[in-house]
């Protein structure tokens, strides 16, 4: 069970939103908007703002940028992750993963039935850490970027959520590294 620890401060984080698409633009951004919405209202900021088309390299160099920005701690892209040939999200940001975080498709998958029965079975939602960024790759719906927010996200990126959660490892993330560096060096 889930709790929020009161006497913890909250932790603001800086959270950027990749849309994947080839036909929206920022104002047909239903599921952008809804994620901003309670990015903001959690109490953290939307570090950026982008819409990509279904391309392997134009996606990879955008969450990229997010990745390699300091004011960035979290990239949560929508779109892209169903079964079709333009679907590339998952393809695209897996190979970016140091480490996957496959407990995260199953909690979203978990919740989402519990919304829209089997058919949460289309979407191949996934997440890592790429450097020392959270990346969740989400589904293009509205309603599936809401699971996953109030379903998984939400608590998770509040340093408050008992009894652990991501933003207490953040400082950690890129360990791996740097140990890296150091056994590299002469």
């Amino acid at each position: 069970m889930s709790r929020i620890d009161e006497s913890r401060p909250f932790v603001p984080l800086g959270i950027a939103i990749v849309t994947v698409s080839d036909t929206r633009s920022a104002a047909e951004d239903k599921s952008g908007d809804a994620l901003a919405a309670r990015i903001e209202d959690a109490g953290h900021r939307v570090s950026g703002r982008a819409i990509v088309r279904d391309d392997r390299e134009a996606l990879r160099a955008a969450v990229g940028g997010y990745v390699a920005d300091p004011a960035t701690d979290v990239v949560l892209t929508t779109g892209g992750t169903g079964f079709t040939g333009r679907d590339v999200s998952p393809d695209a940001l897996e190979p970016m993963f140091e480490k996957r975080m496959d407990g995260f498709s199953n909690l979203f998958h978990a919740y989402s039935n519990g919304t829209i029965g089997t058919s949460t079975l289309q979407s191949r939602a996934t997440a890592g850490v790429a450097g020392k960024t959270f990346v969740f790759v989400l589904p293009g719906s509205t309603g599936a970027c809401r699971d996953a927010w109030d379903g998984v996200l939400k608590a998770q990126l509040d340093y408050r959520h008992k009894p652990c959660n991501f933003v207490e490892i953040l400082p950690r993330l890129d360990e791996h590294l740097k140990r890296g560096k150091l056994r590299a060096a002469p």
